[in-house]
């Protein structure tokens, strides 16, 4: 079998690594495949530009499309010309995937109420890159119903230490309107987007990944913060709207069997810094 992944950089990459491992050919697209790793067959090509060639005997389309800004024309560019380019090279190949799946965001939910989120909210996305991101969504279920829908929340892992970089430096910012706060694992993200794939029963048109455990933020810093075996870092609020306020819910992820190799920020930050020799001791 064939897994065709559209968008191949840091989690479209841990995803084909993972099925690679499971036997699979794998295809990635992205515009530089050169840094693509042995295990994936790399394929260079803009997508917002260019139609693929998609391999004979794919069965698989995971698309993991990310624009090169926060503007609106690079999202855009990625997420609804990248997605509409793929979709017509898909209608012109003699095949027909067994599953399609398109990673989007959280960020469809303008909830800043410290409210429940979950797969039955409606979307309600603020003008911009967020409303982007839903109309490729609309689009991908008009062309294929079928298809499913991952919004995942904010990612964190290997790379991605941003918070961890401003407790060593004794300083953050918070959101003024950003209360609580949602994430999942890279690694937890790329195996729940395996597992949906390779479920014998048919999945369900959308999933929220996320993990177990919605926070307020300044909790995250001062848990950090004690790990490193640091004083908590001065916080500075700003006004900054971006990722609201809501508790959003896994349920229907778990429902499907998935366990979670880091169920909340605690296990996922500690993986994080012993694998970086920084934890304190």
């Amino acid at each position: 079998m064939t897994v065709l992944i559209a968008g191949c950089g840091d989690l479209g990459t841990e995803v084909g690594l993972r099925f690679a491992e499971l036997g699979h050919d794998v295809v990635g697209l992205r515009r530089n495949a050169a840094r693509l790793p042995p295990a994936i067959t790399g394929r260079s090509i803009d997508l917002s530009l260019e139609k693929p060639v998609v391999p004979p005997g794919t069965e698989t389309v995971i698309v993991a499309l990310a624009a090169g800004s926060r503007t609106t024309e690079s999202y855009t560019a990625a997420y609804v010309n990248g997605l509409h380019n793929l979709l017509d090279a898909l209608d012109e190949a003699p095949v027909t995937p067994r599953r399609v799946l398109l990673v989007s965001s959280t960020a469809v939910y303008d909830v800043n109420d410290g409210s429940w989120v979950d797969e039955l909210t409606p979307a309600n996305p603020r003008p911009g890159t967020a409303a982007i991101l839903l109309e490729a969504e609309r689009m991908l279920h008009t062309r294929i119903p079928e298809a499913v829908v991952l919004r995942l929340a904010g990612i964190y892992g290997p790379g991605r230490e941003r918070l961890i970089t401003q407790v060593r430096a004794g300083h953050a910012t918070v959101s003024a309107l950003s209360r609580h706060t949602n994430r999942i694992h890279r690694d937890d993200a790329a195996a729940a987007i395996v597992h949906l794939m390779a479920r014998d029963e048919p999945p369900a048109p959308l999933y929220l990944g996320v993990d177990s455990a919605p926070v307020v933020g300044i909790d995250v810093l001062n848990f950090l913060a004690g790990e490193l075996g640091l004083p908590a870092p001065m916080v500075v609020e700003t006004r900054s709207g971006r990722g609201g306020d809501k508790r959003l819910r896994n349920q229907r992820l778990l429902d499907t069997g998935f366990n979670f190799t880091y169920p909340s920020y605690r296990e996922g930050y500690r993986a994080i810094l012993e694998g970086s020799g920084t934890r304190h001791a």
